[in-house]
């Protein structure tokens, strides 16, 4: 036997679908390894034509010193170091205790080869490959351009 939905649970389903609705679009913004949290990583929109981009992330409540060792992302060819004292590898040192920052005026991670702008408002697929913990698979979030 079929019986009527009744008027609560109509009211109920009705106000979780406004909420749901009205609710802001929450973004990741911190990723999780075996030793650490991942904070925040993010670039800048580009332009058609570049073919790098900066990356930028924090990283904190490090249990074990350990190394940020490789970056891969379908939207470049490869990564390197930038900023003072940088190297065309990825090799970052990671304190125990300690933040750590990848960021616009200090060190950083170049992604090199883009294939394709990174877009405002976007996000975009990022593996981090660390010398202990492994893999943590993460998002790059694009935010306003260097000069916007």
């Amino acid at each position: 036997m079929n019986r009527p939905i009744g008027r609560r649970a109509l009211l109920r389903g009705g106000v979780a679908i406004s909420v749901w609705l009205a609710a802001p679009r929450v973004r990741a913004c911190e990723f999780w390894s075996t030793h650490l949290r991942i904070y925040l990583p993010r670039a800048r929109a580009t332009a058609e034509g570049d073919t790098t981009a900066a990356l930028y992330m924090v990283f904190d409540q490090v249990l074990a010193t350990g190394r940020l060792i490789g970056v891969d992302t379908p939207v470049a060819s490869g990564a390197e170091m930038g900023g003072p004292g940088a190297g065309p590898i990825v090799d970052f040192l990671i304190p125990e205790g300690r933040e750590s920052v990848l960021y616009e005026d200090g060190r950083f991670i170049r992604l090199v080869g883009l294939k394709h702008p990174l877009e405002l408002g976007l996000s975009y697929p990022l593996t981090l490959i660390f010398e202990k913990g492994g893999s943590v698979k993460a998002d790059i979030d694009i935010d306003r351009t260097r000069d916007g």
